[in-house]
């Protein structure tokens, strides 16, 4: 079962959690000069999808947040900015 999950600034946060994170997905996209189209038919997702993941309004699933790491061939803490509350 998911915990609810809000919004802290620009901040996701699940309830009673100690951790935050803030997507960096836009930066490594647009360093490889990659659009969000180009980057959701690579990980077979809706470009919708990768848009909400860098407004940080999605809480990506593993394999989902495993293949964009892939692609970019960054970590996935390079991906995300985690913080400790």
């Amino acid at each position: 079962m998911n915990k609810p999950v809000t919004e802290k600034g620009d901040e996701r946060v699940a309830e009673n959690s100690k951790y935050t994170f803030t997507s960096r997905i836009h930066v490594y996209r647009a360093i490889q000069r990659m659009s969000q189209k180009e980057l959701a038919d690579l990980v077979g997702v809706s470009r919708q999808t990768i848009v909400q993941l860098e407004q940080n309004r999605g809480n990506p699933s593993m394999l989902l947040t495993y293949s964009i790491a892939k692609i970019f061939d960054v970590t996935i803490e390079d991906l995300f900015d985690f913080k400790e509350n």
